[in-house]
């Protein structure tokens, strides 16, 4: 079976770095990037964060905080490719567009649909005031523009069913080029749940041709899907951004550890992990 693209999350957008062990500065970035890279990751993906004391668990698009870490991660890791986040409330994209004129990633997240993004407690409150994570047409256009004038690969999240099928609009009217690639974003709780069995309905679903990973946010709920999707053929990716769990139900200490069994996940499956060089072919971007 083909090599999967092996992606680290390394650090999520508003875990808080004094209860869990995220990365914060461009020196603890570079050095998690290094420890994924060591363990089999291709890419990492990337949120950025306000660098002030107290304020790590913030999130920044500052471009030069973006561009510190950035540059760290390459110093550190040759070869890394880099993933960022774009996601964003409203209609303005400055800051995400900014972080991309400076970091020049070779993928980014395209946010590919509106999710009313909730949670419930376990006594019946909102976790969070309901929001709307809106990402309509002409945002989706307009972030599709700017990644195509940086020569950035769009990496399109999808939250539920009917974003997976609106990539393949996007492309039939020209907002979106070949070679697609497409995250099944699972166990966020107001989208698609964490769950093995939806994966054969979900490449139903799949643009023809389209590459795919699962984004898979839970705790140790989440390796039955990881193991799904390396039987599958899909590319795979984990991280502190979306779990704190090994598969035996311990805590990871770091994106090196995550990655580690992730890897055991694609070599039970009797396949690897690409290597950067191979991602960059899949990518279109060699």
């Amino acid at each position: 079976m083909k090599p999967a693209i092996v992606t680290a999350a390394l650090t999520g957008v508003l875990t808080d770095p004094e209860r869990f062990p995220v990365p914060v500065t461009p020196e603890q970035m570079a050095a998690e990037a290094r420890r994924a890279m060591d363990a089999g990751a291709s890419v990492v993906h990337l949120h950025f964060r306000d660098q002030r004391p107290g304020l790590g668990r913030m999130p920044t698009w500052d471009p030069d905080v973006a561009g510190a870490i950035v540059d760290a991660i390459r110093a550190e890791c040759p070869g890394l490719l880099i993933n960022c986040s774009t996601g964003v409330m409203g209609p303005d994209i400055s800051g995400p567009v900014a972080v991309l004129e400076r970091t020049k990633p070779e993928v980014a997240a395209l946010n590919a649909g509106t999710l009313n993004y909730l949670r419930v407690r376990r006594d019946g409150r909102w976790a969070w005031p309901p929001m709307v994570f809106d990402n309509p047409v002409d945002k989706v256009q307009r972030f599709a523009e700017a990644m195509a004038a940086h020569g950035i690969v769009p990496e399109c999240e999808c939250f539920d069913t009917g974003i997976i099928r609106s990539v393949d609009m996007f492309r039939q009217v020209g907002i979106l080029k070949d070679p697609l690639h497409v995250s099944f974003v699972m166990g966020v709780a107001s989208g698609m749940p964490a769950r093995a069995s939806w994966l054969p309905l979900l490449l139903e679903e799949l643009p023809d041709g389209a590459h795919w990973q699962a984004i898979v946010i839970g705790r140790t709920e989440v390796w039955d899907v990881h193991r799904e999707v390396a039987r599958l053929g899909g590319d795979m990716r984990t991280g502190l951004e979306d779990t704190f769990y090994l598969p035996d139900g311990s805590k990871a200490t770091s994106n090196g550890t995550l990655i580690e069994a992730l890897v055991d996940c694609l070599t039970a499956a009797g396949r690897r992990p690409a290597t950067p060089d191979e991602a960059r072919v899949a990518y279109g971007i060699a």
